[in-house]
C-alpha cells in the first residue's frame, strides 16, 4: 500500500515558501553576492544542482563571473570574492570543510542556524521557514533559487526571458495543483533536459525520481541529447525538457517513438514550477511502487563524515 507522504505536503508549500523568500530577499540580506563579484557556489547532491542554476542565472543576467561546484571538487587554487554556501542542515561535512578551510569570505544559506554551519561561515542566511522533515529535499532547495533569483531581480540582473519569482509562485500553485497522468507513472524511463540555468532544474528532476522511486533517469543539456543519449529513447520512454524546446527536437522524439514533456518556457510554466511537478511525479511513482518517498533507500537527511 502506498504511504502516508510528509514529502507530498511539503511540496504544496512552495509557492507561500518562494513569496516569503523573494520578500527576504527584498530586504537585503548581509552576505548575498554584490554586483561584479566573483563567486564560487558550492553544494552536495539538490543543493549543487540548485547552485548550478543559480551560477547561470547570475553570470546570464551580468552580475558577475559565477562558477559552481560539488563542494567536495572545490578548486581551492582559484581565487573567487566569495564562497556561497548551499547546505540545508547545517551538517553536511564536505562544505564545513570547504567553510573551514578557504580563507575568502563565505556566506551560507540554511535552514538550521543552530548548527555548525553557523561557526564555520562569514554570514548566513536563514531559510529556516523551507526546512522539511522529510529526507529527499523539495521546498528547500526550490525556496534557495526562489532568494537568489529574487536578488537578482532586485539587482536589475535577471536574464532576458526569465520571470519574476512572482510569476514563477503564480505557476507553482497550477503545478501544486496538477493532477500527475498515469501514463507518466507508467513510463520506463525518463531524460530530463535543460538549458542554460535550467540545466541545474533538470538535473535535480533525475535526482528526485531516482531518490524516491528508484527510477531510471538520465539527465543532459538539451542539444547534447541528440549526441548519443536520444539512443535510449523509445516507446514507453520520454524526454522532459526545461524551458524552450530546442528546433527540430520535438520530431526526433517522435520519431523514435518516445513520449516529450514540453510545457514550460515561453506561453507554459516557470521552468521552477516546472520542477514541482517532476517533484509530484516522483512521490507518485514511488507510491504506485510501494515505497516511501520520505525515508529512500540508503539515504539520510545529512551526509557526516567520520
Amino acid at each position: 500500500m502506498p504511504h502516508p507522504s510528509l514529502t507530498a505536503e511539503e511540496i504544496a508549500t512552495q509557492p507561500e515558501n518562494w513569496r516569503t523568500a523573494a520578500a527576504l530577499a527584498a530586504s537585503g540580506p548581509a552576505g548575498l553576492p554584490r554586483r561584479g563579484e566573483r563567486v564560487a557556489v558550492v553544494g552536495c547532491g539538490t543543493s549543487w544542482f540548485m547552485a548550478q542554476a543559480y551560477a547561470a542565472l547570475r553570470e546570464a543576467g551580468g552580475h558577475g563571473e559565477t562558477d559552481a561546484f560539488a563542494a567536495s571538487e572545490f578548486p581551492t587554487g582559484r581565487r573567487y570574492d566569495r564562497v556561497l554556501a548551499i547546505t540545508r542542515s547545517g551538517t553536511t561535512t564536505e562544505v564545513l570543510r570547504l567553510l573551514d578551510g578557504t580563507g575568502l569570505p563565505t556566506t551560507a544559506i540554511t535552514a538550521c542556524v543552530d548548527q555548525p554551519v553557523a561557526a564555520a561561515a562569514g554570514h548566513l542566511v536563514d531559510l529556516g521557514f523551507a526546512d522539511e522533515s522529510s529526507v529527499v529535499q523539495t521546498r528547500f532547495a526550490t525556496t534557495v533559487l526562489a532568494l537568489l533569483r529574487a536578488h537578482l531581480e532586485r539587482e536589475d540582473a535577471l536574464p532576458a526571458g526569465v520571470g519574476t519569482v512572482a510569476a514563477a509562485a503564480a505557476d507553482a500553485e497550477r503545478a501544486v495543483g496538477w493532477r500527475v497522468p498515469e501514463e507518466l507513472v507508467a513510463l520506463e524511463q525518463v531524460s530530463f533536459l535543460g538549458a542554460g540555468w535550467t540545466n541545474g532544474l533538470a538535473q535535480e528532476a533525475g535526482l528526485k525520481m531516482r531518490e524516491a522511486a528508484l527510477a531510471w533517469t538520465e539527465c543532459y543539456p538539451a542539444m547534447e541529447y541528440r549526441h548519443g543519449p536520444i539512443s535510449i529513447t523509445a516507446p514507453g520512454r520520454a524526454a522532459w525538457m526545461f524551458g524552450e524546446l530546442p528546433a527540430g527536437l520535438a520530431g526526433e522524439v517522435a520519431a523514435v517513438g518516445g513520449r516529450l514533456v514540453a510545457d514550460s518556457g515561453a506561453g507554459g510554466l516557470d521552468p521552477l514550477a516546472d520542477l514541482v511537478r517532476v517533484q509530484k511525479l516522483a512521490v507518485a511513482l514511488a507510491g504506485h511502487r510501494g515505497l516511501n518517498p520520505d525515508e529512500p533507500r540508503n539515504l539520510t537527511r545529512s551526509i557526516v563524515l567520520g
